[in-house]
C-alpha cells in the first residue's frame, strides 16, 4: 500500500487481494473484501492514511470550517430549555394520597456537548412554568455529560421514568455500536440501583414499579427477543418474555399512553403481529391482536375500552379500524376511517376525548383530529390547517390519556422548529415556542422574508410527476448562475420533508440553491410510491434522481458544474448509483456512510442490513433475477474509467447498518478503476470512534456538518 506519512497528498493505493465470490454461476473477484476486518492493523492504517490524504486536500477549506462553524454557533441559542410537558405519574391518586404530578423539560448549556434531563414539581397544568429563568423546584434528574464524561463517543438510548415517577430506567453506548447498558435510577435519591444489564437494543419500559421490559439483538443486530428484569434481582435471572425465530422480523415493546398495557410489535417490512399484556400482569402471557399474515401490515393503539387499529388490509394507503380490548383476529376489526386514495394513513394516537391521526396527502405531512363522544365513539374530524406551501408537522405523543390539549410539532424550510398547543375542544392553536434563530457575525440577523420555498415537479423518464422542495435566497437569479445542492433518499418508505436547518442558512446566503427530490422509494406520495422505487424497480429510485438534476438545470436554478448531490446510508447508494451512471449530471457528490456495496452485504444473511432487508432489495441469495438486477446498480461493481464528479464518502468504524468497508472498498475502486481518468479528487473520511450518526456531541457534529457544507461550497462555487 502505498501510505507513507511523509507523502499525505499523494492518494493512498489499497493492496489488491483477490477474493473470489460466486453465485447463480456468476464469478466476481473482489480485490478489496479484506478491507472488513476492522481489527487487522494494515487495515487501520489504510484507513488512518486515507485521513491523512483527506485532511491534506482539504487543508485550504479550514478558514472556511472554522467560519461556517462559527455561524452555526453564533445562531443557536446554546443554552436554552425545551417546553416543559406535564406529567401526572400514578393515575389520579396513588397509595399516599394525589398522585406526583411534574413537568419534563431539557436545558442545554453553553460549552455543554450533551442536554440535560430536569423535572419541576407541577400544580396546574394550565400554568406551565415560565421559559425564562430558573424554575422553582427544578431537579436534574439525568446529565448527559456526567455520564458521558470519559468517553469520546456517547449515545442515550432508553429514558423512561416509571408509571409512580420515582424510578428511571436509562440506557448508554459508548462506542456507537448501538449495544448499550441499561441501568436503573431512584429518582428520590439521585443514587443507581445496583441492576445493570448489559448487551441491551435502543429501548425500555416500565410495567409498574418493579418490572422493567427490554430487547436484545442478534449477532445481526436484529432486535430478536423481549427480556423482563424484576427490580433488586441480578439480571442473569431476566426472563425470556417472547422470542422471534423468523430473520425477517424485528421486536419491539412499549407501553400504551394509559400504562394499562405493555405492546409487543413483531415486524418485518411487509408483514407486523402485536401482542398484548396488561401492566398488572408482568408476569403472564402477552396475547396475540391478530395473527400474522403475509403482507398484512397493522399497528394497535389502545384507547380505554377498545382499541384502534391502522392496517392495509385491502387498503394500499391503510385505513382506520377499532376492535375489542380482547381481540385475536382481523375479522374483528370494524371500519373507522376508510382507506382514501391520495392519502396515506401513518398511524394513530387515542385519547379520552380525541384520537389524532398521523397522515400524508399530497406529498405533505398532516394531523387529522377526530373526537369521540361520551361512549368512546369516534366522531368526523378535520385536518388541523397550516398556510404555507412546504411544511412538516406531526404530534408527539403525549404522555397523558385524559388531556385537554395536545402539542404539536411544526417546521418549515423557512420557519424554525416551532411547539404549539392544540386545544382539542375549541381547535385553537397556540404558539409557545419558536427555536431562535440568532444574529450572526458574518451573516447578520435571520429574516424568513429574504428566502423563498417552492414545490416544483421533475418528470421521470417514465412519465411520472417527480415533487421536489426548493429553498433559496429570493433574490438569486434563475438562470442557470447559482450552486445548488440537491439531497435525496428513497428508501424503505421514508420521506424526507422540508424543514428548517440552521447549518443550511450559511450555504443559503452563500447564494446556493436547495433542493430535496423526494424520489420513488421514499413515502412522500403514498404505498404506491414506495412499492415503485424497491426490489426489481429500484432504478426508478436512482432515474428520478437524475430526472430532478436535470428539471433544476433546465429551469434555471443551477448547472451541472455548479451542481452537487448528497445522500446518506440508503441515500449513500443513491450517490453512488448517479456517480457511475450519470456522472456529468454533477460537479460533487457527498455520500454519507453509503451503502455503496449494497449486493455483497445482501448476500451474506449474517451481516446486519440482509435477512431482515431481503423484503425491500429482494433475496439475491436465491433468486438469480434480483441477484442480477442489484449487480446492475450496485457501486461498487459498477465503477468504470471515466471521468467522476468530485466525491468525498464520509462513515464512521464502529456504523453497524453500513460497515465502514462499504465506502472504503468503493473508494480503492474509483481509485484503481478511473483514477487515472478522472481529475476530480475522490475522498475517505473515516471517524474512528462512531456509529451510523457520526460523531457525538453538539459541538463535534457542527464540526462534522460545517466540514462536509465547506467541501460542498468549494466544488460549486469557485
Amino acid at each position: 500500500m502505498n501510505e507513507d506519512p511523509a507523502d499525505v497528498r499523494t492518494p493512498p493505493v489499497a493492496d489488491r487481494r483477490p477474493f473470489v465470490r460466486e453465485h447463480h454461476g456468476d464469478v466476481v473477484v473482489d480485490s478489496y473484501e479484506w478491507l472488513r476486518d476492522k481489527t487487522d492493523p494494515e487495515v487501520v492504517s489504510h484507513l488512518e492514511a486515507e485521513n491523512a490524504y483527506t485532511a491534506a486536500l482539504t487543508e485550504h477549506l479550514e478558514p472556511l470550517v472554522e467560519t461556517l462553524f462559527t455561524e452555526l454557533k453564533d445562531r443557536t441559542q446554546e443554552t436554552d430549555l425545551s417546553v416543559p410537558v406535564f406529567v401526572r405519574h400514578g393515575g389520579p391518586h396513588d397509595a399516599d394520597g394525589p398522585a406526583p404530578a411534574y413537568w419534563y423539560y431539557t436545558r442545554t448549556q453553553e460549552g455543554a456537548e450533551y442536554a440535560r434531563f430536569c423535572r419541576a414539581p407541577a400544580t396546574d397544568r394550565s400554568a406551565p412554568p415560565s421559559l425564562e429563568g430558573d424554575i422553582p423546584g427544578e431537579v436534574v434528574y439525568l446529565d448527559a455529560n456526567v455520564e458521558a464524561a470519559g468517553h469520546d463517543f456517547f449515545d442515550l438510548g432508553a429514558l423512561a421514568v416509571s408509571p409512580g415517577g420515582h424510578l428511571l430506567a436509562y440506557s448508554t453506548d459508548v462506542t456507537g455500536a448501538e449495544r448499550y447498558t441499561l441501568r436503573i435510577r431512584d429518582l428520590r435519591t439521585g443514587e443507581d440501583l445496583p441492576d445493570t444489564i448489559t448487551d441491551v437494543s435502543h429501548g425500555a419500559c416500565w410495567a409498574g414499579e418493579t418490572h422493567v421490559f427490554y430487547t436484545r439483538c442478534d449477532e445481526a443486530w436484529r432486535p430478536y427477543v423481549v427480556l423482563r428484569h424484576r427490580l433488586d434481582t441480578d439480571a442473569s435471572e431476566d426472563a425470556t418474555v417472547l422470542t422471534e425465530p423468523d430473520e425477517r422480523f424485528w421486536l419491539g415493546v412499549d407501553s400504551s399512553r394509559d400504562e394499562r398495557w405493555l405492546v409487543f410489535g413483531s415486524e418485518s417490512k411487509l408483514t407486523s403481529e402485536y401482542r398484548l399484556l396488561a401492566t398488572d400482569d408482568p408476569e403472564g402471557t402477552p396475547r396475540v391482536v391478530a395473527p400474522r399474515r403475509q403482507g398484512v401490515e397493522y399497528s394497535v393503539e389502545p384507547a380505554g375500552d377498545r382499541l384502534l387499529v391502522v392496517h392495509n388490509d385491502d387498503a394500499e394507503d391503510f385505513a382506520l379500524a377499532e376492535a375489542p380490548l380482547d381481540a385475536s383476529s382481523h375479522l374483528q376489526w370494524v371500519p373507522v376511517m376508510a382507506p382514501q386514495p391520495g392519502v396515506r394513513l401513518l398511524g394513530v394516537d387515542a385519547y379520552a376525548s380525541h384520537v389524532v391521526v398521523t397522515l400524508r396527502r399530497d406529498g405533505l405531512s398532516g394531523l387529522h383530529v377526530l373526537p369521540r363522544d361520551a361512549a368512546g365513539d369516534l366522531l368526523p374530524g378535520g385536518d388541523v390547517a397550516f398556510d404555507e406551501p412546504l411544511f412538516t408537522v406531526g404530534s408527539p405523543s403525549a404522555p397523558e390519556y385524559d388531556t385537554p390539549s395536545i402539542r404539536i410539532d411544526y417546521t418549515s424550510m423557512i420557519t424554525p422548529a416551532s411547539v404549539y398547543d392544540y386545544d382539542l375542544a375549541s381547535e385553537r392553536r397556540t404558539l409557545l415556542k419558536r427555536t431562535a434563530v440568532l444574529p450572526s457575525a458574518t451573516q447578520g440577523p435571520y429574516d424568513p422574508a429574504r428566502y423563498v420555498q417552492e414545490r416544483t415537479w421533475a418528470t421521470a423518464s417514465d412519465g411520472a410527476r417527480i415533487p421536489i422542495s426548493v429553498v433559496r435566497r429570493a433574490d438569486v437569479p434563475l438562470d442557470g448562475s447559482a450552486p445548488a445542492l440537491l439531497y435525496g433518499y428513497g428508501s424503505y418508505e421514508i420521506s424526507i420533508d422540508p424543514t428548517f436547518s440552521v447549518s443550511r442558512l450559511s450555504l443559503l446566503d452563500r447564494g446556493v440553491v436547495f433542493a430535496i427530490a423526494h424520489v420513488r422509494g421514499g413515502g412522500e406520495l403514498g404505498r404506491a410510491w414506495y412499492d415503485h422505487g424497491k426490489v426489481l424497480t429500484k432504478w426508478n429510485t436512482f432515474s428520478d434522481f437524475a430526472a430532478c438534476a436535470e428539471h433544476l438545470v433546465a429551469e434555471g436554478y443551477t448547472s451541472p458544474d455548479r451542481l452537487a448531490a448528497r445522500g446518506g446510508s440508503a441515500g449513500g447508494l443513491l450517490m453512488g448509483v448517479v456517480a457511475n451512471a450519470w456522472p456529468t449530471a454533477f460537479a460533487a457528490i457527498h455520500a454519507q456512510v453509503p451503502f455503496v456495496d449494497a449486493l455483497t452485504t445482501i448476500l451474506d444473511p449474517d451481516l446486519p442490513l440482509t435477512v431482515t432487508e431481503w423484503e425491500e432489495w429482494g433475496d439475491p441469495l436465491h433468486d438469480a433475477d434480483v441477484y442480477a438486477y442489484m449487480k446492475s446498480y450496485t457501486p461498487y461493481e459498477n465503477v468504470v474509467a471515466q471521468e467522476y464528479p468530485a466525491i468525498l464518502a464520509t462513515t464512521s468504524l464502529n456504523d453497524t447498518r453500513v460497515y465502514y468497508v462499504e465506502p472504503a472498498k468503493w473508494v480503492a475502486q474509483l481509485r484503481a478503476t478511473a483514477g487515472t481518468v478522472t481529475r476530480r479528487p475522490v475522498l475517505l473520511k473515516t471517524e474512528m470512534v462512531a456509529g451510523h450518526g457520526g460523531v457525538s456531541g453538539r459541538y463535534a457534529g457542527w464540526r462534522e456538518v460545517a466540514f462536509a457544507n465547506a467541501w460542498v461550497l468549494d466544488q460549486i462555487t469557485g
